[in-house]
């Protein structure tokens, strides 16, 4: 569906949708999701990128959404008009951004408000930020109306190379319903430590990112006598193990333990380009004792018993049947899941496997998925793989942008040593 359409009804957004919408308004930078796409080859010029973008994406009626209704309803709502001018949401080089660093650059961008009053997503063109002699794309989109997936599955669509379902990953075996039920009580209590850097969150951010190549992902994956550790483990074992290295962790021994934030995708097998937010988090202790080898084994041990996935449906599933009003017992529970002691730092990790993919004359050399950070959060690590390897990126406020390199240099050290 192209061109002017006619605005339709306000329809409810649904029932995650309206929580990250009421947990920072589209004007905010607090719940801006990003996805950095790095290419090594010539650029695209902007009204190149725009023709492309209006060509292969205005079939997403999910990026026709604006915020609808009254200013503060009660139940916030979606309407969907237009296809978005491309001019104001395909954004090319700007005089005087493209000063400093590309992670400076991105910094700044993920900083910038995203406008309530038009679709709230834009897509910017970046030269020189794929590193020398190459530029990058950053998708910046306000979580209500998109998650990390959707982001991917986006830039994905724009670029060209093999077509073709992408294999769903794997969170374990599907697990009785009494234990099902056991851990979604759990899940309500606080089990986990509130770190030395845990605090409010400052408007501005701090990038970094570090590459793994594919051999040395497979090295870690392989260290386990008992079997491949999955890649998701050996992430979370080298988070573990960089926020130990950087003393982040606080005193030790104490209780609660360090807990990640794991967002896990509940999209079906088949459907990874359905746009919106399709996604639960679950809770994984991270063990900060003992050596590399052992946090592995433990996290990947862990991983596999809590079945991942089918935990995260089931939360989906009792979001989705929540009743579609706000109180003071959600309101409580949403500062809740906000608060250190439900978990210690977010740790998301995002898989591009369908092979080498290039726009244009420019091949794929790198994806950084770049979440937001919650109040009282102000440390993301996130892994991002491709055919090649993987790309480690760490976010934090500016206020700790002292980690975001640090963090982001002991990530890669940890996952290459864990293959020596």
């Amino acid at each position: 569906m192209r061109g002017a359409t006619a605005v339709r009804d306000c329809v409810p957004m649904p029932p995650l949708d309206a929580w990250l919408h009421r947990h920072q308004s589209s004007g905010a930078v607090c719940m801006t999701v990003a996805l950095l796409a790095r290419f090594a080859g010539p650029a695209p010029t902007p009204d190149g990128l725009r023709s492309l973008v209006e060509k292969r994406w205005s079939g997403y009626d999910r990026l026709r959404l604006t915020v609808g209704g009254a200013a503060h309803p009660a139940w916030p709502r979606w309407t969907s008009g237009v296809w978005p001018d491309p001019v104001r949401h395909v954004v090319g080089p700007e005089e005087g951004a493209q000063d400093g660093p590309a992670e400076e650059r991105v910094a700044r961008l993920l900083a910038r408000p995203l406008g309530p009053e038009r679709p709230p997503w834009r897509l910017h063109l970046l030269p020189g930020a794929g590193g020398e002699d190459g530029f990058a794309l950053l998708l910046r989109a306000h979580h209500a109306l998109l998650d990390g997936r959707s982001l991917l599955a986006l830039v994905r669509d724009l670029l060209d190379g093999p077509v073709g379902p992408v294999p769903p990953p794997a969170y374990g075996t599907v697990g009785p319903a009494r234990r099902r039920r056991l851990h979604a009580l759990s899940d309500l209590l606080p089990r986990a430590r509130p770190l030395p850097f845990h605090g409010p969150v400052d408007t501005h951010r701090a990038v970094a990112w570090r590459r793994v190549t594919g051999a040395e992902l497979d090295a870690a994956r392989n260290a386990l006598p008992s079997g491949r550790a999955s890649a998701n483990a050996v992430f979370l074992a080298g988070a573990a193990g960089a926020l130990r290295a950087a003393e982040a962790t606080g005193r030790l021994p104490s209780l609660p333990g360090v807990c990640a934030m794991v967002p896990v995708d509940v999209r079906p097998p088949g459907e990874a380009a359905v746009l919106g937010n399709h996604y639960a988090t679950v809770r994984v202790p991270l063990p900060v004792a003992g050596g590399p080898r052992r946090r592995l084994a433990a996290t990947d041990g862990f991983t596999r018993r809590a079945a991942l996935r089918e935990r995260a449906r089931a939360q989906a599933l009792a979001v989705a049947a929540a009743p579609r009003r706000h109180g003071p017992v959600t309101d409580a529970l949403g500062r809740y899941v906000d608060s250190p002691l439900y978990a210690s730092v977010l740790c998301s990790s995002l898989a591009e496997r369908s092979g080498p993919l290039a726009l244009g004359a420019a091949g794929l050399t790198g994806l950084s998925l770049l979440p937001p950070l919650s109040p009282g959060h102000p440390l993301a690590l996130t892994m991002t793989r491709d055919t090649a390897g993987a790309t480690l990126a760490v976010i934090t406020d500016h206020g700790r942008r002292a980690l975001a390199g640090r963090l982001a240099a002991l990530l890669r050290d940890e996952i290459r040593g864990l293959g020596r």
